[in-house]
């Protein structure tokens, strides 16, 4: 093996251990399915769905492994919770939309074989236009476990109702800056968050002081609800948010969406 294969197998390995470290060591890998994790649109009415991990349109650029449906699965007492931030922007006539919800491990670890692959950069200029994705490890966007595995945690945003025409996703199109104003990104049709979904970017950190007025505002007003109804958001990302007394804090689940 040469210097640099060495070098590179040390530092998986690394990652490998400092991961199972930070879970305590004593987390586990189930398979099975268990009676209470629920679809979240029949508990939520009329939430939307855009699964971006079953469709092309992620910053993996390819539909992601252990995604055989377009559904947001949660444990029922996340999605009970949920549920009671929904009831809430509904009567003032908005409605939260999901991007991904519970996150298969095999869908993790194609993320980590993915990022291993510094020369699959097919979603670059959309999803990290201003990193090296060779460092997308050290820099945290990529781990090799992740809370959504757990069940409990979401990816969201608020749309108003009714809902606009989303821009249909076209992989051939000119790609825009995740980054970028609300009009010159891609026209996702929620509130403006200052960026786009799974943005890798410091602008998508939730205080971030740099985004415009409108996004701040909207940000708060999701991260409020959410907190108010017991869940708690990942700093460095606007839209994730995990339930507080997660039923499986030191379980990860391998079943696939479907």
């Amino acid at each position: 093996m040469n210097t640099a294969k060495a070098m590179a197998a040390a530092l998986a390995l690394a990652l490998a251990l400092a991961a199972s470290a930070a879970l305590g060591g004593d987390f586990k890998v189930v398979k099975e399915r268990p009676a209470d994790f629920v679809e979240a649109a029949k508990v939520a009415p009329r939430l939307l769905l855009d699964m971006r991990y079953y469709t092309d349109h992620n910053f993996v650029g390819a539909r992601v492994r252990g995604y055989l449906a377009p559904k947001c699965l949660l444990t029922k007492k996340a999605a009970l919770a949920l549920a009671e931030v929904q009831k809430e922007l509904l009567a003032f006539g908005h409605s939260l939309k999901v991007y991904d919800c519970y996150r298969p491990q095999r869908a993790v670890d194609h993320f980590v074989d993915w990022a291993k692959d510094v020369n699959d950069t097919a979603a670059k200029q959309e999803f990290y236009p201003t990193l090296d994705k060779k460092n997308l490890f050290k820099d945290g966007y990529i781990a090799y476990h992740s809370s959504h595995t757990r069940g409990s945690t979401v990816d969201l945003t608020i749309v108003a109702l009714p809902a606009a025409r989303e821009e249909t996703y076209l992989p051939n199109s000119k790609p825009r800056p995740c980054y970028l104003p609300g009009p010159l990104r891609f026209r996702d049709n929620s509130l403006d968050m200052g960026t786009a979904f799974d943005c890798f970017h410091t602008l998508s950190h939730t205080a971030a002081s740099e985004i415009a007025a409108p996004g701040r505002v909207n940000r708060l007003l999701l991260k409020a609800l959410m907190e108010k109804h017991g869940f708690v958001n990942y700093d460095k990302e606007w839209w994730h948010f995990t339930l507080k007394d997660e039923p499986y804090p030191e379980t990860f689940f391998d079943f696939p969406v479907k």
